[in-house]
């Protein structure tokens, strides 16, 4: 997430009330998480496990929990509790803004493009030309949609990342400030779950299509000309490559990839990445042809253990 325009160190040290290592006018351009993180925007660390990797990322400034020595040409932002100060800044940055309409003054809406009733349209939405948006879907703000898009009824696109820290009270809530952005040619069936990006884009690229109740995750980023069946469940961070198949009630785990032109038959679970150009079955996913296999040769378990039985009972064993 960008800053709508520069600040400085001083002054983000000022919203969130910390201590910093850095010049004060260090210039701060945005906010971002770990995976997308780029210059001149901050990252937040929280966990002795990922300092090094917080520090050594394309982060300018790292809001941390523990003062370590500061990299060259970066900053630091001291902070007891590095998650809290995070959501402060998102609410900051990208407070929530109450609707005061159904299809919001803010909102875009291209050349050509339908939108039945019962709709909700939120600040900032941009949509494309020549869509078709059913009844009762809830696009939620700052959401893009390209041209020729169809979205089926009650889908929502924008609800928050599903991201908590342990508390012992209970768990605190990652606030939520990026975006849904759908390009051209998409279809998405009905009663799907579309989470925005934390800081940045859950992103469905040109041409992908998506079945009914389907969910996807927060920053996970499709790729072109997929297809999804029903029931699938993408978690967040995840990237799809293009002209990938995931077949129905596939579940598929967090900051993982599934390369170019994979296929992942329904019921699969996906743990891990997975190369492009083969076909996926089973939970763990393996190969299809040698998880197959694997199910022929268990068939023949009893069939084996009464011959050995059998074998037994004549002394031959």
């Amino acid at each position: 997430m960008r800053f709508p325009s520069p600040y400085t160190l001083k002054q983000i040290a000022t919203i969130i009330n910390t201590e910093y290592v850095g010049m004060d006018d260090f210039p701060v351009l945005g906010m971002n998480e770990i995976h997308v993180v780029q210059n001149g925007e901050i990252v937040f660390v929280d966990h002795p496990k990922y300092y090094e990797k917080a520090l050594n990322s394309k982060a300018s400034v790292i809001l941390i929990n523990k003062m370590v020595d500061c990299p060259p040409g970066k900053a630091l932002l001291i902070s007891q509790d590095p998650f809290k100060d995070f959501n402060v800044l998102t609410q900051f940055f990208k407070p929530f803004e109450k609707a005061n309409s159904t299809i919001s003054n803010t909102a875009v809406i291209g050349h050509n493009t339908v939108i039945q009733p019962n709709c909700f349209i939120g600040n900032n939405v941009v949509i494309g030309d020549n869509c078709l948006i059913h009844s009762n879907v809830s696009i939620y703000d700052d959401c893009i949609i390209g041209d020729n898009v169809v979205i089926h009824a009650g889908t929502v696109l924008g609800s928050d990342a599903f991201y908590y820290k342990r508390r012992a009270d209970g768990y605190d809530k990652l606030l939520s400030g990026g975006r849904v952005v759908i390009q051209d040619n998409v279809d998405i069936g009905a009663l799907c779950t579309l989470d925005k990006g934390v800081t940045g884009d859950t992103l469905i690229k040109k041409g992908t299509k998506l079945d009914n109740q389907v969910h996807v995750g927060h920053d996970t980023v499709i790729g072109e000309n997929c297809l999804i069946a029903s029931q699938t469940g993408i978690a967040g961070c995840v990237i799809i490559e293009d002209e990938v198949t995931l077949w129905g009630q596939v579940g598929v785990t967090s900051a993982i990839t599934i390369g170019k032109k994979a296929i992942i038959w329904a019921q699969t679970g996906v743990s891990k990445s997975l190369e492009g150009g083969k076909t996926y079955f089973g939970s763990p996913a393996e190969e299809a042809r040698e998880k197959l296999k694997q199910l022929a040769y268990v068939k023949q378990i009893p069939s084996i253990s009464k011959k050995l039985e059998k074998e037994i009972s004549k002394g031959i064993v």
